[in-house]
């Protein structure tokens, strides 16, 4: 394990991406988010992204001069098109736009299609709430659940985050993809020959399995069961049917190096509470129930081990297993 700091990391990362077909704001504004992402102890979701998004890009996959553009708008709506490039960019401009618009409008919904991977949901949000605003964002992902009561894998894990800004604190953060567990779960079970338990997958038969190999050859389930499979409907509804994107079952998977252009769909919401109770009592109502939460002393407020972690990294740096810094270096020629 070897440990980097924050600036060294990104240019690392971004140097990797540029040299497999990457834009320089493409591979900036990736290297920054996946490098965000590791700090804040998300490391499945951080620079060991790299390899394969560097796959993407020189399979096809991703397209690396893609510039994303916002190409329908009206009042608190835009769409953004991805152009098929890495989702980074174009969530960006996204969440950008939905600020800007939030703040003549009261609320804005931007949307973005013909995207790809966009990282840790909740990481988009934090210009919304700099700029004091209530903050959601949405994803679908190529297939990994069934529908209720189906076999195949139709909809994605379809992550939802949502962030509310504080007085004079971190604001709570709440992030989560809508299958019982994360993928990643089973692929290390498969790696260690672990079992996995009841409950997590089914096979390629639709049946409950206990083994991770037959569960990533089948497919993930819900987490809440009907509550969740409900959940991630609605996602693709969001993201697809109203940004024309494509929905999981049309998009190969993202662990594959080879596939098509995945072309999913992303969606920010911004709300500015001015428009509604007004901001002071929206910060007021905000503490009252943190105040009530935290007379239980084991409450830990979301988001703030995220922040801890990201502190903590901009000082000290994170740590990178070997193999994988040397396969970044390789990248980055």
């Amino acid at each position: 394990m070897a440990r980097i700091a924050i600036d060294a990391l990104q240019d690392l990362a971004a140097a990797a991406l540029a040299a497999s077909g990457a834009n320089p704001a493409m591979a900036r504004a990736t290297a920054a988010a996946l490098v965000r992402a590791d700090g804040q102890g998300l490391a499945s979701h951080g620079v060991s992204r790299v390899p394969a998004y560097a796959a993407h890009l020189r399979n096809g996959r991703a397209d690396g001069a893609a510039e994303p553009a916002i190409v329908r708008g009206r009042g608190g709506a835009a769409l953004v098109d991805a152009g098929c490039g890495l989702a980074f960019p174009a969530c960006a401009l996204a969440v950008r736009t939905a600020v800007e618009r939030a703040a003549s409008h009261g609320v804005a919904y931007v949307g973005v299609t013909n995207s790809h991977h966009f990282g840790v949901a909740a990481l988009h949000l934090g210009e919304v709430a700099a700029a004091g605003m209530v903050g959601l964002a949405f994803s679908n992902s190529p297939a990994a659940m069934p529908a209720w009561g189906g076999r195949r894998a139709l909809f994605g894990t379809n992550p939802v985050a949502a962030v509310f800004p504080r007085r004079d604190a971190d604001p709570l953060v709440i992030d989560l993809s809508l299958s019982e567990v994360a993928r990643g779960k089973l692929m290390i079970a498969a790696r260690e020959g672990r079992p996995i338990p009841q409950g997590w997958a089914l096979d390629a038969e639709g049946n409950p399995t206990t083994d991770p190999k037959a569960g990533l050859a089948g497919s993930m389930l819900p987490m809440g069961g009907v509550k969740g499979a409900m959940l991630a409907l609605a996602v693709e509804l969001l993201v697809c049917a109203l940004t024309g994107a494509q929905f999981g079952f049309e998009a190969d998977s993202f662990f594959e190096d080879e596939g098509n252009r995945p072309r999913i769909g992303q969606a920010f919401l911004a709300i500015d509470p001015e428009a509604l109770a007004g901001r002071q009592v929206f910060l007021d109502r905000v503490e009252t129930l943190v105040a009530a939460m935290l007379q239980d002393e084991d409450v830990r407020l979301p988001g703030a081990r995220r922040a801890a972690l990201a502190a903590r990294a901009a000082a000290e740096g994170v740590d990178i297993p070997d193999a994988l810094l040397a396969q970044l270096r390789q990248l980055a020629g």
